[in-house]
C-alpha cells in the first residue's frame, strides 16, 4: 500500500486482507462484512466458504477496519459523526460513502486476489458493481463538431443521438471482423446504418453480440453505456467515433505509445509470404502498437511493438491462428560510406569481341560532398573530348557505383564528381560502354579517397527515476553513447544521449531490468557518424562473411 501511495500519489483504501501469502495464500478477510472467505484448492477458486475471522488474524482485521472507517468518514459527514459517538456503521452505509469517494475521484478501493489460482474473482467482481461508477454517475461525455471546434455534449440517455467509440477490433475464427464499441448515448439496433467520423464512411451493422470470454449472445438492440462487439464494420480501426449520421460528434481519440522494439521478420518457406503480409496486416489492424514496415534500405520486413514479450506473443499468435512459420531476427542497421579525400578516378572500358567492340573512356575529380546533397555532377568537358550525349550516361553509372561502397558494400549518400576528360571511338563508343566507364571510374577513384563506414545515430531520452541514474547511464556508457546532459524533473531525471542505432536493439528490455519497469525512453534519428575503426572491422567481417556463405 505504501508504494501504491509512493509511486501513484492517490488515496488508498483496503477493503480487503489476504490470509496468507504467495503459496500459503488461502483466502481473504472481508472488512465491510468482517468475514473470512477462504477457498478450496481444488477448485480454483469457484468454491469458497464464509466463517468468522480466526483470532490470530482478528487483532490485525481489527486495525484495518478502523482504517477503513475513518476513511470512509472523511467523506461523509454523517458517518463521521457516527464515527466520532462511536455509533455502529452497517455495510451499506461504508459501501454507500465509498462509492461517493471513488466517483469523485477521491479514494480508491483496493482487494486482494490471486490471479493464478482465480481466488478473490468473485469479490473482485462484487467491488466493480459496488463501487466504480455506472454510465449515469459520470459527466456527459464531450467532443466537437466534426470540421469545427464547437463543443458537442452526449449525455448517457438511450433518447439521445447515437454515439459510441471504436477501442477494440479483432479476428474471429467463426463470426469474421468484429469491432468492440462503447456506447456513450442513444440506442443501437441490429440492420441499421451508422456514420464513421473518422473514415466519413456509412457503416452497416449486421450483428451486434455481448461478449463473454469464448461465448456471445446475439443482441437485437444496444444502449448507452453498453460495450458490444459489432459485425460488418469493414473500414472502422481502434479510436473511430461512430454517431448518428444526422446528428455527427468526433469523441476524444485513443493515443497510442509509439513502438519502442524493432526486429526484422521473414517467413521459413517463400510459399509462406504471402500469407505472411496478409496475417501481419491483420495483428495491426488489431493492435494499433503493432507497426509493420519494409524498410527502404535493407529491404526488410520489419515488425515494431511495446517490447520483445509483445513481439513474441504476436509471433506465436501468428503460428496458432494464421499457420504461418516465422523467422524473427535482429534489423539490419543500414549502414552509408562515405568518402575522405578528394582524388582523381579514371575509368576505362575497352571490350573487342569480334566486330563492333566497345569504348568508353573518363577522368574524373571526386571529393566529399555536403551531407544531403547526395550526388553532385558537373560536366567540365572542353573540346568535345566526351561527346555530350555520353555525358549523361557516364553520370548513370556514377550514380550506381555509389550503391555500392568499397568499404562493405553499404551506399555512398554524397559526393561531388566532376567529368574533367575522357576519349571515345568513333564506332565502338556507346551510351552503355560511357555507363561502364563512369562506374568503374568512381570506384577507382573511392577505392583512394580513404573510404569510412557511417551509421545511424539515434537521439535518446531517458526519463529515469533518480535512484537508477547511476545505473542506466553506466549502460548507455558501455553501449557507445554520449551522454549530452542530465536534466532534473519534479519525480526523475531526464537524460538526454545521442546513441549507434545497432546499440538500440533489445534496451527497452534492458533498461525495464536495470529500472524495475520505471523509466521510460524516446528514439528518434538524428545524423550519421563515423563508426570507431574496431567496429568498422566487426561489420565488414560480418559482411564478408554473409557474403561468401552464400556464394556456397
Amino acid at each position: 500500500l505504501g508504494m501504491l501511495e509512493e509511486r501513484l500519489g492517490s488515496h488508498f483504501v483496503p477493503v480487503q486482507l489476504p490470509i496468507g501469502t504467495g503459496e500459503t495464500f488461502t483466502g481473504l478477510i472481508d472488512l465491510i462484512d468482517m468475514q473470512a472467505v477462504t477457498y478450496e484448492e481444488t477448485s480454483l477458486g469457484a468454491k469458497f466458504h464464509v466463517d468468522e475471522i480466526p483470532e490470530d488474524l482478528m487483532e490485525r482485521a481489527l486495525e484495518y477496519r478502523e482504517k477503513l472507517l475513518e476513511s470512509v468518514a472523511e467523506f461523509d459527514d454523517h458517518l463521521l459523526e457516527k464515527f466520532l459517538e462511536g455509533g455502529k456503521i452497517a455495510p451499506e452505509e461504508i459501501i454507500a460513502a465509498l462509492r461517493k469517494a471513488t466517483v469523485a475521484l477521491k479514494a480508491v478501493p483496493v482487494t486482494c486476489g490471486s490471479a493464478f489460482k482465480h481466488k478473490g474473482v468473485q469479490r473482485l467482481l462484487d467491488a466493480v458493481l459496488r463501487f466504480l461508477p455506472a454510465p449515469s454517475d459520470v459527466a456527459a461525455v464531450t467532443g466537437h463538431k466534426p470540421d469545427s471546434e464547437e463543443e458537442a455534449v452526449r449525455e448517457a440517455k438511450d433518447d439521445a443521438p447515437f454515439s459510441a467509440l471504436a477501442f477494440k477490433i479483432m479476428t474471429d475464427p467463426f463470426v469474421g471482423r468484429l469491432s468492440f464499441i462503447r456506447v456513450y448515448s442513444g440506442s443501437l439496433s441490429a440492420g441499421s446504418y451508422i456514420y464513421n467520423v473518422s473514415t466519413g464512411k456509412r457503416e452497416r451493422v449486421s450483428r451486434l453480440l455481448e461478449m463473454h470470454a469464448n461465448d456471445r449472445t446475439e443482441l437485437k438492440e444496444v444502449h448507452a453505456g453498453d460495450i458490444v462487439a459489432v459485425v460488418g464494420l469493414k473500414d472502422t480501426t481502434t479510436g473511430d467515433t461512430l454517431c448518428d449520421e444526422d446528428s455527427p460528434v468526433v469523441l476524444e481519440k485513443i493515443e497510442f505509445a509509439e513502438p519502442v522494439v524493432h526486429v526484422a521478420i521473414e517467413p521459413k518457406t517463400r510459399a509462406d509470404q504471402e500469407s505472411l503480409q496478409t496475417a501481419l496486416h491483420k495483428l495491426a489492424e488489431e493492435d494499433p502498437t503493432f507497426r509493420v514496415r519494409v524498410d527502404s534500405d535493407t529491404g526488410q520486413t520489419v515488425i515494431s511493438g511495446m517490447g520483445e514479450l509483445h513481439l513474441e506473443i504476436l509471433c506465436d499468435r501468428l503460428f496458432r491462428e494464421f499457420k504461418v512459420e516465422a523467422t524473427v531476427g535482429r534489423p539490419q542497421v543500414a549502414y552509408k560510406e562515405g568518402l575522405r579525400d578528394a582524388v582523381h578516378g579514371t575509368g576505362r572500358f575497352v571490350r573487342q569481341s569480334g566486330g563492333r567492340g566497345q569504348f568508353g573512356h573518363v577522368e574524373l575529380e571526386i571529393e566529399p560532398g555536403e551531407p544531403g546533397t547526395g550526388l553532385v555532377f558537373e560536366n567540365e568537358i572542353v573540346g568535345g573530348s566526351v561527346p555530350r550525349e555520353y555525358v549523361n550516361p557516364a553520370r548513370d553509372g556514377i550514380a550506381e557505383a555509389m550503391l555500392n561502397g568499397p568499404v562493405a558494400g553499404y551506399p555512398i549518400e554524397d559526393a561531388k564528381v566532376r567529368l574533367v576528360d575522357g576519349s571515345y571511338h568513333d564506332v565502338d563508343s556507346s551510351e552503355m560502354a560511357f555507363k561502364v566507364a563512369g562506374s568503374m571510374g568512381f570506384k577507382d577513384g573511392a577505392q583512394k579517397s580513404r573510404p569510412f563506414l557511417m551509421e545511424p545515430i539515434m537521439a535518446l531520452e531517458v526519463v529515469v527515476p533518480e535512484q537508477y541514474l547511476g545505473d542506466v547511464i553506466g549502460d548507455l556508457n558501455s553501449h557507445r553513447a554520449d551522454v549530452e546532459g542530465i536534466n532534473p524533473r519534479t519525480d526523475a531525471q531526464v537524460i538526454g544521449a545521442k546513441i549507434p542505432l545497432a546499440e538500440t536493439f533489445g534496451y527497452a528490455t534492458r533498461l525495464r531490468s536495470l529500472t524495475q519497469g520505471r523509466a521510460v525512453f524516446h528514439l528518434q534519428f538524428a545524423q550519421f557518424r563515423e563508426v570507431p575503426k574496431s567496429v568498422m572491422e566487426e561489420i565488414v567481417a560480418s559482411v564478408r562473411g554473409t557474403e561468401e556463405a552464400k556464394k556456397a
